[in-house]
């Protein structure tokens, strides 16, 4: 059984920074996509950042270019997403969805992932 869980997540100022971790299991393969989404208050689910190790790629949104990170650590599989600079618009819940097969050009669709987190709240504000 497949299982994606998702720390970290919190209260931030605008300026400041958090690090979101998520860790899937269950797969067959070592290789397989990790996304992370976020839905802000009463808007639709946002593709953020992508790090597949399939093909190796890895994709941001134009939104958080320059001040998000992805990275993965190959000893545990643990995904995480380095949060620099964030303003109140990254104010969202933040979800890790993951799957086996490569998403290219299409990682930012949310309906191509089928193992999702439970979402992690995270608020920039003042």
């Amino acid at each position: 059984e497949v299982q994606v869980v998702e720390f970290g997540g919190g209260w931030v100022q605008p300026g400041g920074s958090l690090t979101l971790s998520c860790a899937a299991s269950g797969f067959t393969s070592d290789d397989y996509a990790i996304a992370w989404f976020r839905q802000p208050p009463g808007k639709g689910l946002e593709g953020v950042s992508c790090l597949s190790t399939i093909d190796g790629r890895i994709d941001y949104a134009d939104s958080v270019k320059g001040r998000f990170t992805i990275t993965r650590d190959n000893t545990n599989g643990t995904v995480y997403l380095q949060m620099n600079s964030l303003t109140p618009d990254d104010t969202a819940i933040y979800y890790c969805a993951a799957d086996p097969l490569p998403k290219e050009h299409g990682w930012h669709l949310y309906h191509l992932y089928d193992y999702w987190g439970q979402g992690t709240q995270v608020t920039v504000s003042s």
